[in-house]
């Protein structure tokens, strides 16, 4: 299964004193510390809305200094299931953007039609072979977890059946 997995990220940004100059410096600082490892990721502005559902602009200003909502879209392949996708997208973008708050806005499944897994393919070979070191070391990690937790509930069970 491929999914698009969509990122948000809070990006600040320094020395401004417009909303559009922040956005474009906080686009330009991402791509800049995503390429390029990660060339295959998207950068768009993010939406945000006030609580009573009022748009914002993606860009909040105070003191020349501004925080500004920025979406990170990318596809993972080869995932079992969207938890998964959505842990190897946090995983492969969180390690090039240090200190940089994020968090999983949506996981779209992507329909497995031999068009656009050979287009797709064709546009980030890169994706695929990071993809799948991902998942291995997903997997290993899992594993071990799994195993010290079965340790643990393994010797009560067995004192109370005692």
């Amino acid at each position: 299964m491929n999914c698009r997995v969509v990122v948000e990220a809070a990006v600040p940004v320094f020395d401004v004193e417009t909303e559009d100059e922040a956005i474009r410096i906080a686009i330009s600082k991402t791509g800049e510390m995503l390429n390029p490892d990660l060339n295959y990721v998207e950068i768009n502005m993010g939406e945000r809305t006030s609580p009573s559902g009022e748009e914002l602009p993606p860009a909040f200003i105070a003191a020349d200094e501004a925080l500004v909502a920025l979406e990170l879209e990318m596809t993972v392949f080869n995932v079992e299931r969207e938890e998964h996708a959505s842990r190897i997208a946090r995983k492969e973008i969180g390690q090039r953007l240090e200190n940089i708050p994020l968090e999983i806005e949506r996981v779209d499944v992507l329909e497995d039609d031999s068009e656009d897994s050979s287009a797709a393919a064709s546009d980030s070979t890169d994706a695929d072979s990071t993809d799948e070191k991902a998942d291995t070391d997903d997997e290993s990690v899992a594993e071990s977890d799994n195993e010290g937790d079965d340790d643990e509930i393994l010797p009560e069970f067995e004192d109370l059946v005692e």
